[in-house]
């Protein structure tokens, strides 16, 4: 196996309160730790020689194969050489009872990792490197206690305050052979415990196994609860698992990756934070995740939001961290070199404060198929609850009210001038349409009248300002001629019929002037750092959805075939695709990108076989 991650040839294991990103030469690349957006512990993703590392290395051998264990977070990587071979099993703890797929309790952000002997007597070296904090300041590693190494790293905060930060090792491997880089013989199965915390029940080789036997468990069950499809059922499980690690636990966010920095194309600056809870991705995500049985998702993403803006006078952020935090600075780390030399590397993200009014339709879709999935009068929501989302539908609504003739800017995050985009006005649409629809469902039938004038004139709006009649498209902002892929969804959500001629000739157009090797630009007029140079994945997949839909669907099943053909060697996806070859780009893995391939992937399903259900 190559060492090079020139494809993002890593795996992600995870368990809901943080994640780790690890390598097919068996390097922990990129983790945080207790929290998903806490600082890094490794980070050589983001600069090589300085960021830490967690390598296992085989005497004379090397890791020749990587891949998840089937329909599981847990990844195994194998080494063989002339001494032998072994299997390092990577997971983070995530436990299942009483027959089913739920959490107990608040697992810790542990790293585990179990070294299997296969054959002979092989050596192992352990590469350990931990940089606390986003390596600020020097990490110092020693010996704690037997069979226990303490890192720990001290400075002076920005703000002149001391950051203190430490993390633990537990193994049963010679801890002085891990201090001196020395070989260590694997004659017998061992393991290597990262913990954010000093344990008080100090774990062994037996507590080690069970904990991998109830992560094994939790995963086996939980997919076994996915609903999927018989031609496509290893890309969705495997994507669904991807999401499902992706959802903050302890509050029901949905981070839009794992990582920060990630750049967009190499050498240039397009380079964020996405370790945060976007209100467009995460509604997209649940919805996807409740349309594969996991409703209870869906279920703790919306209490998120309402526990997150519980007032009528709440202004809904496009973003949130992941406990609902507000304000979200950025920063950018200047000491870090950045992935392969693309700095800066920024954590906090400044689009926190951006208006963007594609927000409203995308939440109130999902409140709207959530609410759906009950039978009222019913408990599941409670009427408290069924309260709470009925005040925040009519505050949303209040909000589309005052703004949507306003210009924002733009499901791209645009961070110069605000324009009318056509996606954000559709998406307002969407929100009063859906408002109508609930209220219905809830016997508001009066404020449903009340609300139609306004659906139709943002309709009207859209149809007379957004379609222009030269290229035969509804292009990105009213007046212009620039094309926008996030267009390619104006039939998804019910705006326009995917037979309807404008939107066939828009699908058409985009194709013509946004795709290139069968990827998409988002789009191709310049923005704030210049013309995109690479594809984003999720607008590849909205080509498939939008040619199915459009009745093109031989072409939109060629076309996903060849996308399904671009995930890395354990089927992840970043946010973009190098145009030339095909290399993953962006931050990852990405869940726009994972929830697109599962849309794409029911949508074409009914091509080929039904659907398999499996409660």
């Amino acid at each position: 196996m190559s060492n090079s991650d020139s494809n993002y040839n890593h795996g992600i294991i995870g368990n809901g309160r943080t994640c780790a990103i690890i390598d097919n030469d068996s390097n922990i690349a990129f983790a945080c730790m207790p929290d998903f957006d806490s600082g890094t512990i490794f980070a050589s993703m983001l600069d090589e020689a300085n960021g830490g590392s967690f390598r296992i290395a085989m005497e004379e051998g090397k890791p020749v194969k990587q891949a998840y264990e089937k329909n599981t977070g847990i990844l195994v990587t194998t080494f063989e050489g002339l001494s032998g071979s072994f299997e390092l099993i990577d997971f983070m703890p995530k436990y299942a009872w009483d027959g089913k797929s739920r959490s107990r309790g608040d697992v810790s952000s542990d790293i585990i990792r179990v070294l299997k002997p296969i054959s002979g007597e092989p050596k192992v070296i352990v590469h350990y490197d931990p940089k606390l904090d986003y390596a600020r300041f020097k990490t110092t590693s020693s010996l704690f206690a037997e069979g226990q190494i303490k890192s720990t790293t001290s400075g002076k905060g920005a703000n002149g305050h001391t950051v203190y930060e430490s993390c633990y090792l537990y193994t049963d491997l010679p801890t002085d052979a891990i201090l001196a880089r020395e070989a260590s013989p694997l004659t017998d199965q061992h393991f290597l415990l990262l913990s954010y915390h000093d344990k008080v029940m100090r774990p062994d080789r037996e507590r080690i196994e069970l904990k991998l036997q109830w992560t094994r468990a939790y995963w086996l069950l939980w997919a076994a609860r996915t609903h999927k499809c018989d031609c496509y059922a290893k890309e969705i499980v495997r994507s669904a698992i991807t999401l499902k690690m992706l959802q903050f636990a302890p509050t029901g966010a949905v981070l839009a990756a794992a990582t920060t920095s990630l750049p967009e194309t190499i050498g240039e600056v397009r380079n964020w934070d996405y370790r945060f809870c976007w209100i467009r991705d995460g509604s997209m995500t649940v919805d996807i995740l409740h349309r594969i049985g996991h409703h209870k998702m869906a279920e703790s993403f919306i209490n998120w939001v309402m526990k997150t803006v519980p007032t009528k006078d709440d202004a809904l952020q496009i973003m949130y961290g992941i406990r609902g935090e507000r304000t979200l600075t950025e920063e950018t780390l200047d000491h870090l070199s950045g992935y392969q030399n693309s700095s800066p590397v920024r954590i906090g993200n400044a689009a926190y404060h951006q208006q963007q009014h594609d927000i409203y339709g995308i939440l109130m879709d999902l409140i709207y198929k959530d609410l759906m999935h009950h039978d009222l009068p019913s408990l599941h929501p409670a009427p408290e609850a069924l309260d709470r989302r009925w005040t925040r539908v009519r505050s949303i609504i209040k909000t589309v009210e005052e703004f949507w003739q306003q210009p924002d800017r733009g499901i791209w995050e645009i961070r110069g001038e605000e324009k009318h985009f056509v996606f954000s006005k559709v998406l307002c649409w969407v929100a009063v349409d859906r408002a109508i629809k609930i209220a219905e469902r809830l016997g508001k039938h009066e404020w449903a009248d009340s609300h139609r004038t306004l659906r139709e004139e943002i309709h009207h709006d859209v149809c007379s300002k957004g379609w222009n009649n030269e290229i035969k498209a509804f292009t990105q902002t009213y007046g212009s001629t620039d094309l926008d892929s996030a267009n390619l969804l104006m039939a998804e959500y019910g705006f326009i019929d995917p037979t309807d001629t404008r939107f066939v000739s828009t699908v058409e157009r985009s194709e013509k002037e946004l795709c290139r090797d069968g990827l998409m630009y988002r789009y191709r007029n310049h923005d704030d750092f210049g013309e995109p140079s690479s594809a984003f994945t999720v607008c590849s997949f909205w080509m498939v959805k939008a040619l199915a839909r459009c009745g093109k669907r031989k072409e939109a099943s060629k076309r996903f075939k060849m996308l399904l053909s671009y995930a890395n060697s354990n089927g992840l996806y970043g946010e973009d695709l190098d145009f030339v070859t095909k290399r993953h780009l962006g931050n990852f893995p990405q869940a726009y990108s994972h929830l697109a391939l599962i849309d794409c992937a029911l949508e074409l399903a009914a091509d080929c076989h039904d659907y398999l259900i499996e409660d």
